[in-house]
């Protein structure tokens, strides 16, 4: 059995590495194709290795029996989110390739809506996964809206520190901790701010719809996560008071 738990857990890190690999030769294409600046190679390979470093306690405190095809898709997601972070930090450097970025942004979104689908449909859906498939959205709102912030002003940034000033505050609000209940409005809310990210940087709104789009997102955003906490606190103050 032991022998079956170390097969496993090996097989588990190659996976978790094949990935790592995957990232570099990305960056590699991407150093080749446009010639990217230290900026874009450090901030690349510092998502690399978080990634790696990270996925991998994750998956080995999760005692997954396998990778399963549904992480393998949102690794692959993760990776091209990897590339756009590298762009974007190249493009204080240097005028961006917005085609390239717009490529690699389109293709992170659509597989966004694969790697639930393969999970439910392989019986793999797990706690790791759907963390992963959180985290990698959550960073790639953050990388566009750094982006879009540059163009538009630091306002934008809400849009992406927002589920990160939640997690923060949950460490001092423990209540914000709870589970919700699944909502497709909160579903349709986060991928919005994707897409409403990705068409503003691409450059094709004028800019006065474009800011109307960006600042639309955000209130959808804000109405989201506030009718989240309202209903956190409900369920906080009725387990409280014992009803």
């Amino acid at each position: 059995m032991a022998l079956n738990n170390t097969y496993d857990r090996r097989l588990l890190r190659q996976e978790t590495a094949a990935g790592a690999g995957a990232q570099l030769l990305l960056l590699t294409l991407l150093g080749t194709a446009i010639g990217l600046g230290p900026a874009g190679w450090l901030t690349g390979l510092a998502f690399a290795l978080v990634t790696w470093a990270v996925l991998t306690r994750a998956v080995h405190r999760s005692w997954l029996s396998s990778f399963g095809a549904a992480n393998r898709v949102t690794l692959a997601r993760a990776t091209l989110v990897g590339g756009v972070t590298a762009l974007v930090a190249d493009s204080f450097e240097s005028p961006p390739p917005v085609t390239l970025l717009v490529a690699l942004t389109t293709v992170a979104l659509i597989l966004d809506a694969v790697d639930g689908q393969v999970a439910r449909r392989t019986g793999t859906a797990s706690p790791l996964g759907a963390r992963f498939d959180m985290e990698v959205d959550a960073f790639l709102i953050l990388v566009l809206s750094i982006y879009v912030a540059t163009s538009m002003g630091p306002w934008v940034l809400l849009i992406g520190t927002m589920r990160y000033a939640f997690v923060a505050a949950a460490r001092v609000l423990p209540w914000l901790n709870g589970a919700l209940p699944p909502s497709t409005g909160r579903k349709t809310v986060a991928a919005l701010q994707g897409i409403v990210l990705l068409v503003v940087g691409a450059g094709v709104v004028p800019r006065l719809p474009a800011y109307a789009a960006v600042f639309s997102a955000l209130a959808l955003l804000i109405w989201s996560f506030g009718r989240d906490i309202r209903w956190l606190w409900g369920v906080r103050d009725r387990l409280t008071h014992g009803n």
